[in-house]
């Protein structure tokens, strides 16, 4: 779509970059840059040696290599073509005195065990590293132990080590672990369970994430819920949740496949609305899309997706079980592959490796880096994402924009702009939008409300609400849900910000323009005024709830309660409370708790002794946690997130 005006842009940015790559100090260091290439062309030796038929003696050569250590290790082992090599490759390795195994390689051992489905030395495994066996090896998380049994496929093994983490903590595990044991009841076609068990993420206060939908997404279209699994995924934006470039690969292959492809086609511009990527995975599917006449919307979109010509590719001349790089996380940035045997291996990369090594950016590392890599925009996105300092990421962003047939495109600009504002880089920032201005680009919609929701992190109010001011420009028109979602980060990031009575006159201008907050947002307005004291600005909100025909949640009633009670109104508390009740809700535990004991401390013995009869009547069915959270989901979307999810099984059976 913007092919034309990349080459116009770069050789503008080019200047920027001249000026500004000399604005950050640089740290001289041990040249990491040259320890990755060894050790990459190690792993490189490695696999080719395990994909061919070389004798034992060819590997045991390669193996006492100095350069092996655990990070080398490792990796052979997760690019092993199956877990019968990466098994015999550890065999070897225990005839290498000098090695020795570290936390990196015991886990990739585990994962090989896990993936051939040897859970008796998976335990055993665990067991000795638990029992300190290994020097300097940290005891196995129940997270790690989680995902390793899923992998092997032992549902009692992986429900077994959640119930013995649960009852060490005194509130729910993390969202992650409920995701595990979901995809896997959804693998193993335990459909009711499943949904049983978002219901009870969803009870016990564990807010799902963009993983947990992926999961719902798949389990719809594997019974082929299409429209319910479509459903849901519109839903994302409104709960705040992003949308990942896997259930996009995943929606666009399930209506392909129905022909469906009007489906496909509004998918695909709401992926470039979502500044997304596509990876190679999607190539057919396209590829299906062009030949039905969907010309222009696939053809950018196939050209980026198509591997980078300077590269070579991936040639087998045997059999292989397993792909050797994963589409995701595709290492194509190196210009030659070794050969063995009739078999071509594209290069070992490993863009989060190469970022930690270039962390502190020296002229040595620049050196050891011409010439050895094939820039494309999906590796360089890869490495401005996994460079942790802003600054490195900047003199990169600038170094490689000088580099032989590369030109930066809409995605590296959009990775380095939100990398740049998440650290405050404010002038940085507009020198970037105003060239993409300048050029009739555009941000995408998720570009433009991550820069608003980082400058909140940053403490940038003012530059927020400068990009907010002129989104029509950067992004181009906006639906009035995009607007509503953009309005809500700008308020967040003003009540972040301190800025109390900007966030008011935003608030106002939000309602005149006829786009009225949803119950997340107002509850993360009055959570906000509620810890400054300002309780006549909360009780204003609660009207303004009112006034808009919203149904406050549970959630928000918490809010009020807390606010108030915080403040020494127990009474205007007690007003809540009754009001609550009436609406057909009852607060948390802590929340009765500290309303009862807020009446007690004004001297209201009575209402306190009301509350607590009044509370009884339910019991133990007081949830732990109320489900809803500041500015991004509420009780509402997730239970219509839920009906939708469980009403499509409940029809199924």
């Amino acid at each position: 779509m913007y092919t034309s005006r990349l080459y116009s842009i770069s050789n503008i940015l080019r200047n920027i970059y001249s000026r500004g790559c000399h604005s950050f100090g640089t740290t001289r260091n041990v040249n990491k840059v040259s320890l990755y290439l060894q050790r990459a062309k190690l792993i490189d030796s490695i696999r080719l040696c395990l994909r061919s038929n070389a004798p034992e003696s060819s590997l045991l050569n390669l193996l006492s290599s100095p350069s092996l250590d655990s990070f080398v290790v490792a990796n052979a082992l997760s690019s092993a073509p199956s877990p019968d090599s990466a098994l015999s490759l550890i065999e070897n390795i225990k005839k290498i005195p000098h090695f020795s195994h570290t936390q990196h390689s015991l886990h990739a051992l585990a994962k090989i065990l896990a993936k051939s489905g040897q859970t008796t030395k998976l335990g055993a495994l665990i067991d000795a590293i638990n029992a300190g066996k290994f020097i300097n090896v940290p005891y196995v998380s129940f997270m790690d132990r989680m995902r390793w049994y899923a992998v092997a496929g032992d549902l009692d093994e992986v429900t077994g080590v959640w119930d013995e983490w649960r009852r060490t903590l005194d509130k729910h595990p993390c969202t992650e672990s409920y995701n595990i044991i979901m995809k896997l009841c959804v693998e193993k076609g335990m459909d009711q369970e499943a949904v049983k068990l978002f219901c009870r993420m969803i009870e016990e206060g564990a807010l799902p994430n963009c993983r947990t939908y992926t999961v719902i997404i798949e389990h719809l279209i594997k019974f082929g819920r299409l429209d319910s699994a479509i459903e849901v995924f519109h839903l994302l934006p409104l709960m705040r949740i992003r949308r990942t470039l896997k259930q996009y690969s995943t929606l666009v292959e399930a209506f392909v496949g129905t022909d469906r492809l009007d489906v496909v086609k509004t998918l695909l511009h709401e992926m470039q609305a979502d500044g997304i990527l596509p990876g190679r995975a999607m190539q057919l599917s396209l590829q299906r899309m062009k030949e039905a006449g969907y010309v222009n919307e696939t053809e950018e979109l196939i050209r980026e997706m198509m591997p980078d010509e300077r590269i070579k590719s991936v040639s087998y001349s045997i059999d292989s079980s397993e792909d050797d790089i994963d589409d995701e996380d595709e290492a194509s940035g190196c210009v030659e592959g070794d050969v063995k045997d009739g078999i071509q291996l594209k290069p070992w990369l490993d863009p989060a490796a190469l970022a930690s090594a270039l962390q502190h950016w020296g002229p040595e590392e620049v050196s050891t880096l011409n010439a050895k890599f094939v820039w494309t925009s999906r590796l360089v996105c890869k490495l401005i994402r996994n460079l942790k300092s802003p600054e490195t990421a900047w003199q990169f962003f600038c170094w490689v924009a000088h580099q032989p047939e590369y030109i930066h495109d809409i995605y590296t600009i959009s990775r380095m702009i939100t990398k740049l504002a998440r650290h405050g880089y404010v002038q940085l920032v507009d020198q970037l939008v105003f060239k993409i201005k300048h050029e009739g680009m555009r941000l995408s919609f998720c570009t433009v409300r991550l820069i608003i929701d980082f400058y909140g992190f940053s403490r940038k109010g003012d530059a927020a609400l400068n990009i907010f001011k002129n989104v029509k420009i950067i992004c181009g028109p906006l639906s009035k849900s995009s607007l509503l979602i953009l309005y809500s980060s700008l308020l967040r990031t003003l009540a972040k910000c301190q800025m109390n009575t900007e966030a008011l006159d935003i608030l106002e201008e939000m309602i005149l323009l006829g786009i009225c907050p949803d119950i997340q947002t107002f509850s993360g307005l009055m959570h906000h005024y509620a810890i400054e004291g300002d309780i006549k600005t909360v009780q204003r909100l609660f009207v303004m709830v009112k006034q808009s025909d919203l149904e406050p949640d549970a959630y928000m009633y918490k809010i009020l309660i807390c606010a108030y009670c915080k403040c020494e109104r127990a009474a205007l508390a007690l007003r809540i409370f009754e009001d609550m009740r009436n609406s057909g809700l009852m607060p948390d535990v802590a929340t009765k708790q500290l309303l009862v004991k807020s009446l007690w401390k004004e001297g209201k013995l009575r209402d306190a002794a009301s509350v607590e009869e009044r509370t009884e009547e339910i019991g133990d069915n007081i949830p732990l946690a109320l489900p809803g959270h500041l500015y991004t989901v509420s009780a509402a979307d997730l239970t219509r997130v839920y009906n939708i999810y469980s009403d499509s099984f409940t029809k199924t059976n």
